[in-house]
């Protein structure tokens, strides 16, 4: 009956309850737990199983560069992050509030991965998340505009809860550029939240826009209700090679 009880709920992909229940019958500890303690710890296991597919998928769906987490962001003195600033951050409010994160900072001093800590908590937390590299993107946007994908690309980038733009503004932006960037923020304006992180200050990226009146519309939007945050320091990258010596 075991048996016949296990290839049920593996037919079924009750996984969890799958592993724990033959986990139970390999040790013999039925006997640890009454009936009703038993059903809860195979919808338990079941729960927690299925919990972490989902994040694994939203992970693998995000498509980060690399690997990051909240705990391993360093919050030394010199790098002037306020650490209750970025734990609210993690908790997801300003993505439940469509609002956006500006990180900006010199080479190096780990934007790119403090973005990914706070994207990669937001899959842990259920939210649908997308990685951007931004001109790659930019370059992906105009191909679609020429094969006639291009709405259709905007529609998919608009369903994400969050959007991480990574490396913004490292050139001026043409005028098919700037057009998609202003579409992307006003879809989202409101609607979903955004992680931008760029080497250069918040004032310069005005000038990467171009064109006073797309930049006032598209920085109106963008800077509205957002959230900034400057790293300093040394970059990390020649810290940890100095380190490493």
């Amino acid at each position: 009956m075991n048996q016949t009880t296990l290839s049920k709920m593996k037919a079924m992909y009750l996984m969890g309850m799958h592993s724990t229940f033959k986990t139970a019958i390999e040790t013999g500890s039925f006997d640890q737990f009454t009936i009703d303690q038993f059903v809860s710890q195979l919808i338990q296991s079941e729960w927690d199983d299925r919990q972490n597919r989902k994040i694994e998928r939203n992970v693998k769906q995000a498509g980060f560069r690399y690997k990051a987490s909240i705990e391993k962001v360093d919050f030394s003195e010199e790098r002037s992050l306020e650490r209750n600033t970025i734990l609210r951050l993690a908790q997801g409010d300003y993505i439940n509030q469509a609002q956006d994160v500006l990180i900006t900072g010199s080479t190096g001093v780990g934007k790119s991965f403090l973005a990914t800590a706070l994207a990669y908590q937001a899959c842990i937390d259920g939210y649908r998340v997308k990685y951007y590299n931004t001109t790659r993107l930019f370059a992906q946007l105009k191909i679609a505009k020429n094969d006639g994908s291009y709405l259709k690309e905007l529609a998919k980038i608009e369903r994400f809860n969050l959007i991480v733009l990574d490396d913004f503004g490292l050139y001026p932006m043409d005028q098919q550029n700037r057009m998609a960037f202003l579409e992307i923020i006003e879809d989202r304006h409101g609607k979903g939240a955004m992680i931008l992180t760029s080497q250069l200050p918040v004032s310069k990226w005005y000038e990467v826009i171009g064109e006073k009146t797309i930049a006032d519309a598209t920085m109106d939007r963008l800077v509205h209700n957002a959230h900034r945050v400057e790293i300093t320091g040394e970059s990390m990258r020649k810290k940890r090679i100095n380190q490493d010596r």
